[in-house]
């Protein structure tokens, strides 16, 4: 911190010392501005605010570049796995083979959950929202798991803490899922990955002989990849809050699954399907809709396209670009929703008002895409990115908790009534 800004008010001035991370971003650091002279900052939204210092994932939306641990996101979902990345992100190595068949092997033997898990189930009505019920069910294991709220754990108990969460978030998606459909739910099959296993509880009917696909396991394994960690978004920021109280993992990571529940967050992907259904119901006419995107004074917008960190491109967006190309090869589905987004997509590619703006389409447009052809209704494209963010959110909780950090207390600027005497109500 050899560097310093000064900031000068009422003829007063102050030093503030600046740090440079490993990517030469530099922040100024206002730890004891209040102490020294009582002012607090003021920014909506922390979209200026660096609220911790972590060694997880660099993001430069400028570049369109992101990396988990220092290995570049195109990379790892070329020649990684979800779980070879979840190690990674968690513990801040890539695992040796014996590191990573334990982990394996460990998250096999806790898929199963609590019998009395579906008494929780049971409770909800077939139109609850899979993220309330997923949320409901992580948050639950608190009482299935009491030490977990002891915060002055050994690292072994966290460790399987750890190993909880990954393994049982599939099968409480998957439940999620079945109570939609008001059908018995499926038990995990340990004799198939990852991925697979998921999707057998997802879609098996009982007493099938069901067999997951390669080439969708595949595609899902790399969209979960891209979705495992994101910086200090607005879910990750609320685990790391709910973490800087002590609060146990799976309450923390609840917490995580509410924050990501938002339209504004985790839905963008459905909102991406909910416009091509319009667009379909309309007619089909893609000029038409074209034109309203870029008429400034039209309030439409086309979803999934450009994004709110990534200035240039999306880099994973190229990646799982060719997994939706795999996946809709292998399926060949027919539907009028999907032919409309691969028209929208090639004109996106090719005309320059899109091009100029750097208006490609981006991850939560082919994942969209993805889940619809996979017959995933909207409802649960959500619970499929939290399953996805799960190694990010368990990776920033357990960096807070071994860096000690102080429990999260942001300022505000009052700006309501001064004090005034309280007049009876006799005299109102």
């Amino acid at each position: 911190m050899s560097k310093t800004a000064e900031l000068s008010i009422d003829g007063k001035t102050y030093s503030l010392p600046v740090f440079t991370g490993t990517e030469n971003e530099s922040a100024i650091d206002i730890g004891k501005l209040r102490d020294q002279s009582g002012l607090v900052t003021l920014d909506p939204g922390y979209k200026n605010t660096g609220a911790t210092k972590s060694a997880i994932t660099y993001l430069d939306g400028d570049n369109g570049i992101l990396r988990y641990r220092g290995y570049s996101i195109e990379e790892l979902a070329e020649k990684s796995t979800f779980i070879e990345v979840a190690y990674l992100l968690i513990f801040g190595e890539l695992p040796g083979k014996d590191q990573l068949q334990r982990f394996r092997d460990d998250i096999k033997i806790h898929t199963l959950v609590h019998e009395d898990v579906k008494k929780i189930l049971d409770g909800f009505p077939s139109t609850a929202h899979p993220m309330g019920v997923l949320a409901s069910l992580f948050c639950s294991q608190t009482a299935f798991y009491p030490e977990s709220l002891d915060p002055n754990r050994a690292s072994e108990s966290i460790y399987i803490s750890i190993i909880r969460s990954l393994a049982k978030m599939p099968t409480f998606a998957a439940w999620a899922y079945k109570n939609t459909l008001g059908h018995p739910v499926n038990y995990p099959d340990n004799s198939l990955e990852y991925c697979s296993r998921f999707m057998k509880m997802m879609f098996a009917l009982p007493a099938e002989q069901y067999q997951p696909d390669p080439v969708i396991s595949s595609a899902l394994d790399k969209l979960l990849i891209l979705h495992a960690d994101h910086e200090q978004n607005c879910s990750t920021s609320t685990v790391r809050m709910v973490g800087s109280s002590q609060s146990s993992i799976y309450s923390s990571i609840s917490a995580g699954i509410n924050a990501l529940w938002g339209p504004l967050h985790g839905g963008a992907n459905q909102e991406v399907i909910l416009m091509l259904e319009s667009i379909v119901k309309d007619g089909g006419n893609i000029d038409k809709w074209i034109a309203k995107a870029k008429d400034k004074n039209d309030p439409f917008r086309l979803m999934g396209f450009g994004h709110r960190v990534y200035k240039n491109f999306d880099p994973r967006a190229k990646i799982i670009k060719k997994a939706a190309d795999d996946v809709l090869a292998k399926l060949g589905v027919k539907d009028p929703i999907l032919d409309v987004a691969r028209n929208l997509e090639d004109i996106a590619l090719r005309d320059p008002y899109f091009i100029e703006r750097k208006l490609y389409p981006n991850v939560d447009f082919y994942s969209g895409i993805i889940y619809r052809a996979l017959g995933i209704p909207v409802e649960m494209f959500t619970v499929m990115f939290a399953i996805g963010r799960l190694p990010g959110w368990i990776a920033q909780w357990k960096e807070m908790r071994e860096n000690k950090e102080p429990i999260g207390r942001p300022r505000q600027i009052y700006t309501g009534q001064k004090e005034r005497a309280y007049i009876p109500i006799t005299k109102r």
